[in-house]
């Protein structure tokens, strides 16, 4: 049974909720929903005051994101936030950190943080908007397809939907990762990550503030175990395969990216994590209305970005949002 709403660590207005999950040969599961509801006023009069949004992180990440919570707070949606299992407030002593071995093993945490927003709602059709940074977004995008009709609108940040050297390498790769996850799936990997990802955003002022918590998301990212890799090449498959999210769909990504090889200050206006040309290819086999909005200067978080490319992505997402969920909305009827 889930717990009480209580106070979160990033502060009022913000509340969490521990989402029991079971176990697994790691101990306990669980999953934590962080909830920002709109003003009494936002709530009556907004446009999306019928709209609840669940926000999913990318890969050696959690939620901090306070100011993407109030701007959906300020058009009248609910905001809620899933730190996955093994994430952030969810990762509990002795787990690998963010470890699966299936991405569908999330089916379970989405359900509860679904089952959780349901709860003490007023009476009345809700919709549902989805909105996930990079792994996240991957994720997102595969259950959305699994769970057709559930979800009005898709809003992907920079989503993993290709693997950075592309699907070429991905399939030579695929059957020696395969093997490897069979036998080993928690082997000790190299270190990939050089930080340069967490430089840049240090350099631009994103980095999240919250102190004794510096764990949930580390300069140098979470070990990437073969088994992980493994569930996320297949997940990769099925996206180049093909797959219908059944909503309308936007994917916002950088204009460029730079490999992470070396510093340079590119890194600060560009998309160090994944190959965004790539991502973009990818994204139209995920449904077929499908807007893609590249943005100059951001980097793989969008919304972590420097204060211009920042402000044209929420512009973006803003405008977007009117077009496909309010009444008249450009984009609201183009899907059944």
């Amino acid at each position: 049974m889930a717990e009480a709403w209580i106070p979160d660590v990033l502060g009022a207005p913000f509340e969490q909720r521990t989402l029991p999950l079971g176990e697994d040969a790691e101990g306990e599961l669980v999953a934590t929903l962080v909830r920002s509801l709109p003003a009494w006023r936002q709530r009556m009069l907004a446009p999306l005051k019928d709209v609840d949004v669940l926000y999913v992180h990318g890969w050696s990440d959690y939620f901090f994101q306070t100011e993407l919570a109030r701007a959906w707070n300020e058009l009248g949606a609910r905001f809620f936030a899933l730190d996955l299992r093994k994430y952030g407030r969810s990762m509990r002593e002795g787990q690998a950190p963010g470890y699966v071995d299936s991405l569908d093993s999330y089916d379970a945490d989405i359900a509860a943080a679904l089952a959780a927003m349901g709860e003490s709602v007023a009476p009345g059709p809700r919709r549902l908007v989805l909105l996930g940074h990079s792994t996240g977004g991957l994720v997102l995008t595969l259950w959305a397809a699994r769970n057709p009709g559930r979800a009005s609108a898709l809003i992907l940040n920079s989503p993993w939907l290709e693997l950075q050297t592309g699907a070429l390498a991905r399939q030579v790769l695929a059957p020696l990762l395969r093997a490897q996850a069979r036998v080993a799936p928690l082997a000790a990997p190299p270190a990939i990550d050089l930080g340069f990802y967490a430089r840049a955003q240090g350099e631009i002022g994103s980095l999240p503030t919250l102190e004794g918590v510096e764990h949930w998301r580390p300069a140098l990212a979470f070990p990437v175990h073969p088994g992980w890799l493994n569930a996320i090449f297949a997940g990769h498959q099925q996206i180049a395969a093909g797959v219908d999210v059944g909503c309308p769909t936007l994917v916002l990504l950088s204009a460029r990216s730079t490999p992470p090889f070396r510093w340079s200050d590119a890194l600060t206006s560009t998309d160090s994590v994944l190959t965004v040309d790539d991502i973009a290819r990818a994204a139209t086999r995920i449904g077929s209305l499908v807007t893609l909005a590249r943005v100059e200067g951001a980097i793989h978080d969008v919304f972590l970005s420097r204060a211009q490319p920042r402000a044209l992505a929420y512009d973006i997402m803003r405008s977007w949002a009117r077009a496909t969920l309010t009444r008249g909305g450009i984009l609201r009827d183009l899907l059944p």
